[in-house]
């Protein structure tokens, strides 16, 4: 197969759902591989645990990590070291004023132990486009009118399913993330799904639960499109 989305695919709009293998009956994270980045194969793949994780030169892969690492209302860790900068405002925090900048900046981050970004120019365009239709959302965080951090994911139903995120000054996404759970918390999601397991993510609070206890929470909150 070649690298990246498959372009004799059909394009799905965001109200098709595809059915993907089920990640119960697989023992590997790779659940499927090709297809393509459209609105309607993303959404679905997020109802169904799935996310598109792939390098430059591999075709999509769908994965379904095990274990996955989420954070729930109540759970967020706020050191006091970060309390301290939020309450002083060293930066200023918006909502979707930049996804563009976010996205590219999540794509631009030198990540240590990797080479080159995941975040290829076909990721971009699909996560941009579903930005767009008002599913995809960023936060960002500007100190003295520059973007220097922050994060972006999808917003279904009650969850919220993160990403990627970036700093260029420390702290930056750091801050950005914390103030955007605690919105997300504050207006009734569920929890927040930070994907595979790190020690930065435990330190905010994340908990590592096996794959299947997270496809059952996925059920129990109903994360359906319709």
């Amino acid at each position: 197969m070649k690298p990246g989305p498959d372009p004799n695919f059909p394009y799905l709009d965001e109200r098709t759902i595809y059915q993907f293998p089920d990640p119960k009956e697989w023992n590997d994270d790779i659940i499927s591989i090709g297809g393509n980045l459209s609105p309607g194969m993303l959404l679905s793949a997020y109802e169904q645990g799935i996310f598109p994780w792939y390098g430059p030169e591999h075709p999509v892969l769908w994965q379904s990590p095990d274990p996955r690492c989420v954070i729930f209302p109540g759970k967020l860790h706020v050191s006091s070291s970060m309390d301290k900068l939020l309450t002083q405002n060293v930066f200023d925090i918006t909502l979707d004023r930049d996804f563009s900048g976010v996205i590219k900046g999540c794509a631009e981050a030198k990540r240590r132990g990797q080479e080159g970004t995941w975040i290829t120019n076909d990721i971009i365009e699909g996560y941009s486009e579903l930005h767009r239709l008002g599913w995809a959302h960023s936060v960002e965080a500007w100190q003295d009118g520059i973007l220097v951090g922050g994060c972006y994911g999808v917003l279904m139903g009650c969850a919220f399913f993160g990403e990627s995120m970036f700093s260029k000054i420390s702290n930056a996404s750091k801050a950005a993330f914390i103030i955007l759970a605690e919105l997300l918390f504050e207006n009734r999601v569920a929890f927040i799904d930070c994907q595979v397991p790190s020690d930065h993510l435990i330190s905010l609070g994340g908990e590592s639960m096996a794959r299947n206890d997270f496809l059952e929470l996925l059920t129990k909150h109903r994360i359906k499109r319709f």
